[in-house]
């Protein structure tokens, strides 16, 4: 792969920027919100099954685009939640994907793969029909071998820390597995209740029982869910967890009264809720993770703009998160404004936004961020995690809060050997924009050397409340 690849083809811009660029190559990955599943790492002998296993049959990014061109889910592997039998031939599987990666050209899934087949897994070929059987091989070859279990490539990518998200009701055995392990990575659990909190959920009324189950709080009204809750928070805290973790449709915020919330809460048990209970206890929900976060000190992030499961005909076959959530448009201005007046200015409060509608970058949320000492803007998220995505989000948000009013890159990835490609796109792509500013004399060259570190090290440790230590870097 190029060593200059994603830099500008002005000569100029490309030298600053991969001296930029070479400062933050080596760093240590921070990787605050992501979803790998922890279960990789509690078990030193985990394995990750086939090359299918580990990159096809759970990437929604992948049977997303293939679905699009109307290849059945089924040849893909996906399983269906009626047990009907799916394709099982894993070879015939990974033929079928390669035979359509042309498809990929171009996209940040495309961009990840060839960085990640070359870099973790050695292979120098493109993938094509023709080299699939190959390529399958080279990978299932090293998935075989100690070096790639899951806490090796852990210890290989540099990875400083990482943060799972974690159901409320989750017990965390797997976190609590590591932590009793002789291994001393960290890797942190992340509070995230959407499962008990937003009531259209499904199975909601059995999540509600978990909760009560794993909590040992009897949940029969809102006063006792909220008591639950808290005890959750605090056991995540006492695991490590730095942040929770929220995902609602819109961004409304607003507070109810106790007797009001215990109303929807009632109405949610019987299952006789409406569409504006969801909305107005959603809303109060957020107002009081926010206030739990101002006692506790749990960062908060909030991910606002997916209409998921857009598909009904896919959801009912498959179950969610099979790549059919689609970005919606979304006010950010007048729906914070009862949460940012209430702790936007509290000390003890740090929230991270998180958007699909880029058209609130420098509209609503720049604007926002760069007033309240509480807010900080995520970074480009899911449809927008790509090179040009990020370079939007500079370009919108930079001019009216700076990057100091960011929270630096994360992941968000189920894709744990994606991991290093991700970061080393966000910082090449940092770099590159900084090395922009430089050559037309609006940085000096030492102040965007600091901002390539902070944009790829120190902010997300600071915004995520995580142990400041700079690494060594040149």
């Amino acid at each position: 792969m190029n060593p200059n690849r994603y830099f500008s083809s002005d000569p100029a811009q490309r030298q600053v920027a991969a001296a930029l660029y070479e400062t933050v190559r080596s760093l240590p990955l921070v990787c605050p919100h992501g979803h790998v599943d922890p279960r990789l790492f509690s078990n030193p002998d985990y394995s990750f099954g086939t090359p299918v296993d580990l990159l096809i049959i759970p990437d929604h990014y992948i049977f997303r685009m293939l679905h699009s061109q109307g290849i059945p889910m089924e040849q893909i592997g996906v399983p269906r939640l009626d047990g009907d039998a799916v394709e099982s031939d894993h070879r015939k599987i990974w033929q079928l994907f390669a035979d359509n990666f042309y498809l990929f050209r171009g996209t940040p899934t495309g961009i990840w793969l060839k960085d990640e087949l070359s870099s973790v897994f050695g292979v120098q070929e493109r993938i094509t029909g023709q080299s699939a059987q190959r390529i399958y091989d080279q990978i299932a070859d090293k998935l075989a071998q100690p070096e790639f279990k899951p806490r090796r490539l852990f210890e290989r990518f540099n990875i400083e820390v990482l943060a799972t998200t974690d159901a409320a009701t989750d017990t965390l055995a797997h976190h609590q597995a590591i932590k009793a392990s002789d291994w001393s990575a960290r890797i942190v659990p992340t509070f995230r209740p959407d499962a008990v909190v937003n009531i259209d959920t499904e199975n909601w009324a059995q999540n509600i029982k978990a909760l009560s189950d794993v909590s040992k709080i009897d949940v029969h009204d809102y006063k006792s869910f909220i008591a639950a809750l808290e005890q959750r928070r605090a056991f995540f805290k006492s695991m490590g967890a730095s942040a929770t973790d929220h995902a609602a449709v819109t961004a409304f915020t607003g507070e109810l009264s106790d007797a009001q919330a215990d109303v929807i809460f009632q109405k949610a048990l019987k299952g006789e809720f409406n569409s504006e209970d969801v909305a107005l206890f959603t809303g109060h929900m957020l107002m009081q993770m926010a206030r739990m976060s101002v006692e506790d000190g749990l960062t908060m992030q909030l991910h606002v703009g997916s209409l998921r499961n857009h598909n009904e005909v896919l959801f009912n076959a498959y179950g969610r998160d099979k790549g059919a959530d689609i970005p919606l448009h979304t006010e950010f201005t007048k729906a914070l404004k009862p949460l940012l007046n209430r702790y936007g200015s509290d000390p003890k409060l740090t929230l991270i936004v998180f958007t699909l509608d880029e058209t609130t970058y420098s509209r609503e949320l720049a604007p926002l961020a760069g007033h309240y000492p509480a807010m900080k803007l995520g970074a480009p998220w899911w449809f927008f995690d790509s090179l040009y995505g990020m370079e939007r989000f500079l370009d919108s948000v930079v001019e009216t809060a700076g990057i100091y009013n960011t929270a630096g890159f994360n992941d968000d990835t189920r894709a744990f050997p994606s991991i290093p490609a991700r970061h080393d796109v966000w910082r090449r792509a940092a770099a590159n924009w900084l090395a922009g500013l430089v050559v037309r004399h609006i940085l000096d060259e030492d102040e965007a050397h600091e901002m390539s570190v902070d944009l790829a090290y120190r902010l997300a440790k600071q915004a995520y409340k995580l142990p400041q230590a700079d690494p060594q870097h040149g």
